[in-house]
């Protein structure tokens, strides 16, 4: 038997908590990986999918076949390190090509200790957990029993009760200066500011597990940015004498981030606020909402949303695993903004009586269409008619 041949026999498979087991070959990381599994729709952007931190704690199945194909680029990261505990595709490029790229998937993988799984079905995958739901996993050695493998799954902690928000932030305020990506004329990409030689605008951004476009995205919009660590109090956040607040996206259950929802329930009235994400599911708890884990949660850059308000449909980007009840929200009190059209689920809301709003969807686009980024024009607005005393 050829070497090359040799290089690809199945050596490590996955397995799931409810014993199905799929068989595949290693590359990345030479380790095992353990979290709940979940799909993601996208062709492109897998990158920005490594490096979004609401990934923390999972294991990303990439639904289209041939991933790593562009490489690695330096200036597409949107975090400051890999948050997610394995990656799962078809089929993993060896032979990266782009101007751009400084590394191939499975070597940036491997620097950063996250172990990958190629040469499986993929389809046969997505849908079964599709018809099961996402549910926890372990990459292992082929050698492994799956017995062994099940009871690791099994006794891995739920996403369910998970306060990932903790794990992600970083615990230290920073300033943030860079506006979105420019190509120049040497080729590299430019990150000097944003659109605006005098920003307009004071937001202060509660990570929660922040990507970094979404910052980008306010620099664009004529905004100074301070970002604060998720724990910040509402007497923190104020005494930074904010024009609005940002509530950012982030990893796992919003329900036991209670010292969130008792800051944003302090800021409600005081600066206007735009969640997004996370931040839009908190935001909801703090208004009275509740909150529920979806089936197989929402991943990918092509959900239709409709805007209720303009009656627009837009093309969206998401991440998330958990949504809000639309009936928990009292209609008192908050006005449905935005639906998704594959599901009927909630995707916006704004509160009637207070200048905040949020969306469930990502409008930074990274990856995705960029339909939504007029949601940062938006915010802009709403800071603007505060300023001038429209409160």
């Amino acid at each position: 038997m050829k070497f090359a041949d040799i290089a690809r026999q199945p050596n490590a498979q996955l397995v799931l908590e409810d014993g199905r087991v799929f068989v595949g070959r290693r590359f990345g990381a030479e380790t095992d990986g353990i979290g709940e599994v979940v799909f993601n729709t996208s062709m492109t952007g897998y990158q920005e999918i490594l490096s979004d931190p609401s990934y923390a704690g999972q294991m990303v199945v990439m639904t289209y076949p041939l991933i790593g194909n562009y490489g690695i680029a330096t200036e597409d990261f949107e975090s400051r390190q890999l948050f997610l505990t394995g990656l799962v595709v078809k089929e993993a490029s060896r032979f990266p090509s782009n101007w751009r790229h400084k590394h191939s998937l499975g070597d940036y993988l491997k620097t950063h200790g996250i172990p990958g799984i190629e040469g499986l079905d993929t389809r046969a995958l997505v849908r079964h957990l599709r018809t099961h739901g996402a549910m926890r996993g372990v990459i292992g050695d082929i050698r492994e029993t799956p017995e062994t493998l099940v009871i690791c799954a099994k006794t891995h902690p739920s996403m369910a009760g998970c306060d990932l928000a903790s794990v992600v932030t970083k615990n230290e305020r920073f300033e943030w200066r860079e506006g979105r990506h420019l190509l120049n004329i040497k080729g590299s990409c430019s990150q000097q500011g944003g659109l605006f030689d005098s920003p307009q605008f004071k937001v202060v951004a509660v990570d929660f597990g922040i990507k970094w476009n979404i910052l980008r995205c306010l620099i664009d919009s004529g905004c100074n940015v301070v970002v604060v660590p998720a724990a910040a109090t509402a007497d923190d956040i104020l005494s930074l004498k904010p024009d609005g607040v940002l509530l950012s996206n982030g990893p796992g259950d919003p329900d036991p981030v209670q010292y969130a929802v008792r800051t944003i329930r302090d800021l409600i009235g005081k600066a206007p606020i735009f969640g997004i994400c996370l931040g839009h599911q908190l935001l909801a708890i703090a208004a009275g909402g509740k909150t529920y884990k979806l089936k197989f949660g929402h991943r990918g850059g092509n959900h239709p949303v409709i805007d209720l308000q303009t009656r627009k449909v837009e093309i969206t980007s998401h991440n998330h695993g958990f949504s809000v009840d639309p009936d928990s929200l009292g209609p008192s009190g908050v006005e449905i903004t935005h639906i998704n059209l594959n599901d009927q689920t909630l995707e916006g809301f704004s509160l009637r009586n207070a200048p905040a709003f949020g969306i469930q969807y990502h409008p930074e686009a990274s990856p995705g269409p960029h339909d939504a980024l007029y949601m940062f024009n938006r915010f802009a607005d709403l800071m603007r008619s505060w300023q001038n005393g429209s409160r």
